[in-house]
């Protein structure tokens, strides 16, 4: 590899990412025209274009998606290796950026003050996003996202405790309407929808008995994105709701919303972190998912005995 590639690499992945000469400029502190000989000097040293350019939009070609497929995780591990260097006190610092989805910010969050206090010199960036980011496109150290499936080139680390759903209501909503009592029940009540993204489909409530799976299309009275709002709107009578257990734990003890269909929610894996397995973790890094991980209870003796 030849000296002068290596600045032009970099403003190559700048580029890449930020879809955008100006903004890779503004990110790079260099200006944009400097930006622009940078590539053109790669791709004629190279012979190959890396990257389509019109007068509104800039996209990698064929050949400049293979060569960042390959460039990203290198840059990625040198700048870890440089956090590790700056490190030499032993005491992780840097930067640490984040996807979490929505509902599992309620893992993450009792967990951080600990965390930081320990590590001062360490920044937590997070990006609260329900949407499946590309950890290695948009440079994010990590992601977090509760029950799904990781990729298998993902390295996935559990952070939380066991989910379930819960099918609920008010009080003052059963005593107009009759608790259902199968799923195919749901289809009379007044429900509450929920959008796991702004643009999406409606979320069809997924059930489960015994092996036998139900997944439940409703006609809502009232939709969002935003879970604490379907809370709300469950808590003042409006219809049925499907909620996680953990968001709703106090609302059921106090009597304030009430569960049905409890036999139809089962258990399922909770919050997840995952990372690329072909990435070094930087110590910054590498300290939060120690911080994360789930530790379960202990038993206590009487459960030890038994």
């Amino acid at each position: 590899m030849k000296r002068e590639d290596w600045p032009d690499l970099a403003a190559f992945a700048m580029v890449a990412e930020e879809r955008s000469f100006t903004r890779a400029a503004a990110r790079l502190g260099v200006s944009t025209s400097a930006v622009s000989h940078a590539i053109r000097a790669l791709e004629a040293r190279h012979a190959v274009r890396l990257l389509s350019r019109t007068t509104r939009s800039v996209a990698t070609t064929d050949a400049g998606d293979q060569l960042l497929g390959t460039l990203k995780p290198a840059l990625d591990g040198v700048a870890a290796a440089l956090d590790a260097l700056g490190s030499t006190d032993g005491k992780p610092r840097g930067t640490v950026r984040l996807t979490v989805h929505t509902l599992a910010m309620q893992v993450i969050m009792p967990r951080l003050p600990a965390f930081a206090r320990a590590h001062p010199d360490v920044v937590v960036d997070i990006a609260v996003d329900n949407h499946r980011a590309d950890l290695v496109a948009q440079r994010l150290d990590a992601g977090v996202r509760f029950g799904e499936l990781i990729d298998k080139d993902m390295v996935s680390v559990r952070i939380g405790p066991d989910e379930r759903g819960a099918v609920v209501a008010s009080p003052a909503y059963f005593a107009q309407h009759p608790p259902p009592k199968t799923p195919r029940d749901i289809a009379e009540h007044r429900c509450i929808g929920a959008r796991l993204f702004a643009d999406g489909p409606l979320y069809r409530w997924e059930l489960e008995k015994r092996g036998r799976s139900a997944r439940v299309s409703t006609n809502p009275v009232f939709v969002s994105n935003h879970a604490p709002s379907l809370i709300e709107a469950a808590l003042a009578g409006i219809g049925l709701a499907y909620a996680m257990e953990s968001t709703i734990q106090h609302h059921l003890r106090s009597g304030a919303l009430v569960r049905v269909l409890e036999d139809w929610c089962p258990p399922f894996p909770g919050c997840f972190l995952y990372y690329p397995s072909r990435r070094q973790l930087s110590p910054a890094a590498r300290a939060l998912v120690d911080a994360l991980r789930f530790k379960p209870a202990a038993p206590t003796r009487a459960g030890a005995r038994r």
